[in-house]
């Protein structure tokens, strides 16, 4: 008796233990396996660019830049129109912290996965580009490191454009 009512509760809170382990604010989406491999580059061997960026408080302050243009910008709005924006918020961080050499592990979708069914286009793809590059203009980043860090994130644009739609 006492194992059936201990299996009835662990199937009652199951879903709910599933349920805390999505961050605050953010939506569920479907099981993968996390990885830094999922960032879609190797990290830089040190810390330069992380700090040319003014280390996890200016990462944070690009992207909050980068996804409020991507949002105001009709080239861009209608590809983050429905978008997790928390959800992105931290993964972007994730990622370029990871990317620029900085103490952060990547936690999200692999490049192909997180972009798949979105119809990103080589246009689309160079607007957010711009925006980013705006973005680190704002942050002050000087412009050999966030050179670096687009020669580091260029190669993705093979994976994330859809290639039907241009």
């Amino acid at each position: 008796m006492k194992m059936r009512r201990f299996l009835i509760l662990a199937g009652l809170l199951a879903p709910a233990a599933a349920l805390a382990q999505i961050p605050s604010g953010e939506q569920p989406v479907a099981p993968y396996t996390q990885s830094d491999a999922n960032a879609g580059a190797e990290p830089f061997k040190d810390d330069r660019v992380f700090k040319a960026l003014h280390g996890l408080a200016g990462i944070d302050r690009v992207v909050s830049e980068l996804m409020r243009r991507n949002e105001a910008d009709p080239r861009t709005a209608d590809i983050f129109h429905a978008a997790d924006k928390v959800r992105l918020h931290r993964t972007l961080v994730e990622q370029v912290c990871y990317l620029a050499g900085g103490p952060c592990h990547y936690t999200g979708m692999g490049m192909k996965q997180a972009h798949a069914h979105m119809g990103v286009q080589a246009k689309d793809f160079d607007a957010l580009v711009e925006h980013l590059e705006r973005a680190m203009d704002k942050e002050g980043v000087p412009f050999r490191d966030q050179a670096k860090l687009l020669a580091k994130l260029a190669p993705m644009k093979r994976i994330i454009v859809d290639e039907d739609r241009n």
